[in-house]
């Protein structure tokens, strides 16, 4: 366990509370949030952050949420929105808002993402207080004032967006190198998914991403699209070097195939 949760948190992202072509609201749904996007747009997408707040894969791994029809980019905990403050996190929220959405990246963390630095508050205590079971049910009323806003298609990521798609709140769902996520878990989703796994990933290692496709696969009456990446590991989508080019375009073929789930499914 140890090592899987430490590979949840390699390369920490320096936390920008300005950065962005977005806005931070005070309370959207309840929570502090940052939004881009039109308010006119017909769908929205909710992204969860890892522990650090990046877009990646947090509760236990929530993960980036996202759309009324929400992205799930997974990292070790619950509220992988810890970190609404990385910068990639809201590089990609503006990057989903410029296709037409509504973009919504809660602070699940409550301005208490994971510190490494501190010794008195290790993942296996940090994360106690940042639970998937919490993250789903503060969701929920954010995926509520999305819909007075007149945005009819939901969508999530991550373990929140797992628990999500089970009871049917959203429509369109997204993984992106998922944590905690189960086969249990996947065989009771009931809108169209995708999971985009990693191939060095002790968390989700590609022989379970497998099994989701296959339980998936099993059921005709959920849409999904499975892929591995390789040569990458657990959260490749959102914690990279931009000066490494390879790492650059994998995550840019990540985003492109969360937005075009989206776009099939949310439009």
């Amino acid at each position: 366990m140890a090592s899987s949760h430490s590979q949840c948190c390699e390369n920490p992202p320096v936390l920008d509370p300005a950065g962005g072509e977005g806005k931070v609201v005070d309370s959207f749904g309840g929570l502090k949030a940052y939004i881009a996007g039109s308010d006119g747009a017909k769908a929205a997408v909710v992204l969860v952050s890892d522990v650090f707040g990046n877009c990646s894969d947090p509760l236990p791994h929530f993960s980036p949420l996202l759309l009324l029809g929400t992205l799930s980019i997974n990292e070790w905990h619950p509220s992988a929105l810890a970190g609404f403050e990385s910068p990639n996190l809201r590089k990609i929220a503006d990057k989903v808002a410029s296709s037409g959405y509504f973009v919504v990246v809660p602070d699940f963390f409550h301005g208490d993402p994971y510190a490494p630095e501190n010794a008195e508050r290790p993942i296996p205590v940090w994360i106690k207080s940042h639970t998937p079971a919490k993250g789903f049910e503060e969701a929920k009323p954010i995926i509520a004032a999305l819909k007075e806003k007149g945005m009819s298609k939901v969508g999530a990521a991550a373990k929140v967006v797992v628990e999500l798609a089970k009871a049917h709140e959203i429509q369109a769902a997204v993984l992106l190198h998922p944590s905690v996520v189960t086969v249990d878990d996947v065989k009771e989703v009931k809108c169209p998914i995708s999971i985009l796994g990693a191939e060095i990933d002790k968390i989700s290692p590609p022989e379970l991403v497998r099994q989701f496709e296959q339980v998936l696969s099993a059921n005709s009456g959920v849409d999904h699209f499975v892929k591995i990446f390789p040569g990458v590991s657990h959260g490749w989508s959102v914690r990279y070097s931009h000066d490494d080019a390879s790492a650059v375009k994998s995550a840019e073929e990540a985003l492109a195939d969360m937005m075009d789930w989206f776009n099939k499914n949310l439009k």
